[in-house]
C-alpha cells in the first residue's frame, strides 16, 4: 500500500470513495447494458457517470481491443497481426471478447457496451454467445439526437494545435475569431472536425447501425432518452432507467 499517496487524499474524499463502494454493493445491479445513439450524442459522457454511480465496467471495444493487444497474450498477437493487415476483425471474434470481459470482476456488478454491437449480425451474435453462459443484455439505452444537433455539437471545434486547447465557435468561442485567446496564434479545424466528415460518419451510422434500435425495441429491452437537453436532466434519466427491474 502506496501511504504516502493516501496522505495526500483528504479524509472527507476517502469517506465519499467508500461511501460510493459501499453503496454500489449494497445497490449492485448486475446489468449488461447496451448505449446507442450517434457520435456526439453523449455516450462517453454518460458511460464514465454510469460506471462511477454503480461501478459498473465500461466496454469500449476500441480499448479492449488495443489493452489485449498490449498484454502479448496469443490472443493479442493474433488480434494485432489482423489489425496490422488492415482486416477486419470477425464478429464471434469481438462478442467472444466482450464474453470473455464480462467473466472478469470488474464487471461484477454490471457492463456498459459501448461501440458495440453495431449491426442487427453482431447484436444476434452476441446474443448468442452470452445465451451459452446464461447471460443476456438486460437494457439498450437508446440517446436520441437530431443530426443537425450533432453537426453543431462536432462541426464548431477549432483548435490551437500547440497547446491542444479546443474552441467551439457556438458554445465556447474564442475572443477573436479563428485566433487562440493566449497566444493570438492561428486556430484550424482538424479534419475529423469538419462538417463534410463528421456528415459521413452519420450516414455510415445511419445505414449500418441505426437498425439495431429497432433489433432491441422488438425484444422489449429499449429506452429512448431525449439527449438535446441539459447533462443532467438526461442523467437523471438514465438512472432511473437503469434502477428499472
Amino acid at each position: 500500500m502506496d501511504t504516502q499517496a493516501y496522505s495526500k487524499i483528504s479524509n472527507a474524499a476517502l469517506i465519499q470513495e467508500l461511501y460510493r463502494r459501499y453503496r454500489c454493493q449494497e445497490e449492485a445491479l448486475r446489468k449488461r447494458i447496451v448505449l446507442l445513439g450517434m457520435p456526439g450524442a453523449g455516450k462517453g459522457t454518460h458511460s464514465a457517470k454510469m460506471l462511477a454511480r454503480f461501478c459498473m465496467c465500461h466496454l469500449s471495444t476500441g480499448d479492449l481491443l488495443r489493452e489485449e493487444v498490449r498484454s502479448g497474450s496469443e490472443f493479442g498477437k493474433k488480434l494485432k497481426g489482423i489489425m496490422e493487415r488492415g482486416e477486419l476483425i470477425e464478429d464471434e471474434v469481438m462478442c467472444n471478447l466482450i464474453k470473455q470481459q464480462l467473466a472478469k470482476p470488474a464487471c461484477a456488478n454490471g457492463a456498459i457496451l459501448d461501440g458495440f454491437p453495431r449491426t442487427i449480425p453482431q447484436a444476434e451474435k452476441l446474443d448468442q454467445i452470452l445465451k451459452q453462459s446464461g447471460q443476456s443484455i438486460d437494457q439498450a439505452i437508446f440517446m436520441n439526437v437530431r443530426e443537425q444537433v450533432v453537426v453543431d455539437r462536432l462541426g464548431g471545434r477549432w483548435t490551437h494545435l500547440n497547446s491542444g486547447r479546443t474552441y467551439h465557435y457556438k458554445f465556447n468561442p474564442p475572443k477573436v475569431h479563428g485566433v487562440d485567446d493566449i497566444t493570438g496564434e492561428p486556430l484550424v479545424q482538424r479534419e475529423d472536425d469538419k462538417e463534410a466528415t463528421i456528415r459521413n460518419r452519420l450516414n455510415v451510422y445511419q445505414n449500418k447501425t441505426s437498425p439495431i434500435i429497432d433489433y432491441y425495441r422488438k425484444k422489449g429491452i429499449l429506452f429512448e432518452v431525449n439527449a438535446e437537453r441539459p447533462v443532467n436532466d438526461i442523467w437523471k434519466d438514465i438512472k432511473t432507467i437503469v434502477k428499472t427491474k
